[in-house]
């Protein structure tokens, strides 16, 4: 079994590889480690076979990719009960599943899943894999591709950082929340967007990361930070 610090990486180049091939540089900056650093971790990935380099690049080995699932499937259950058990606001869990995605045991993975009914999200959106590593594909585009008079809904939020959630939280912006986009600013100007009987201009920067789907959906009851809904 990988140490946290590689199952670490193997999580960073899964998530940069849905992207596009990835470099070095970029698990440095994903990591907010130094770039030799970044070299010597990937020499202890690639002798332990999961991880290959052609033409300098990284590419997880089908060992490495399992390791990664392994990986986000803890950290996604753990979310999901920091969250829907212990009632932690959805914005404040990230950071705090990071610590406990490393003790957890497949038994308790699995107890946890009969618990908590065998969720298929985190409460970010993201897909929870399953324990033999399949992983469903979602649909979905960013709301900033969105035109006036599109009703989408909320399908995840691609990026954790803690603010974002928080301010999202306060609009009530969840994933399953329907939205309708009431008019777009051109030359890359903010949406104007409904949520609910409310109505919010968001900027570009943050409507990129909130990918949405045709359709108005059901809102998932979530936790506030800083309290109960």
């Amino acid at each position: 079994m990988p140490s946290a610090t590689l199952e670490e990486y193997l999580e960073a180049i899964y998530k940069l590889a849905e992207k596009g091939p990835v470099r070095p540089g970029q698990l440095a900056d994903a990591m907010g480690v130094s770039a030799p650093t970044v070299t010597a971790t990937l020499g202890r990935l690639q002798t332990a076979g999961f991880i290959e380099r052609p033409d300098g690049g990284v590419e997880l080995t089908l060992s490495g990719r399992r390791g990664a699932l392994d990986i986000i499937r803890r950290h996604r259950l753990a979310e999901r009960f920091l969250v829907d058990v212990l009632g932690l606001p959805w914005a404040e869990v990230h950071e705090e599943a990071c610590q406990l995605e490393h003790a957890l045991s497949p038994r308790v993975q699995e107890a946890l899943e009969r618990f908590m009914d065998n969720p298929q999200v985190c409460p970010h959106g993201h897909p929870i894999p399953s324990a033999d590593g399949a992983i469903a594909r979602q649909e979905g585009a960013p709301l900033c591709d969105s035109g006036s008079g599109d009703e989408v809904r909320i399908v995840r939020i691609e990026d954790e950082d803690g603010e974002l959630l928080s301010y999202l939280s306060s609009l009530g912006m969840f994933p399953g929340t329907a939205v309708r986009v009431c008019d777009v600013a051109p030359f890359k100007g903010p949406l104007m967007v409904e949520v609910g009987d409310a109505r919010y201009a968001l900027g570009r920067e943050i409507a990129e990361k909130i990918v949405v789907a045709g359709g108005p959906g059901r809102p998932r009851r979530m936790r506030r930070s800083g309290g109960r809904r």
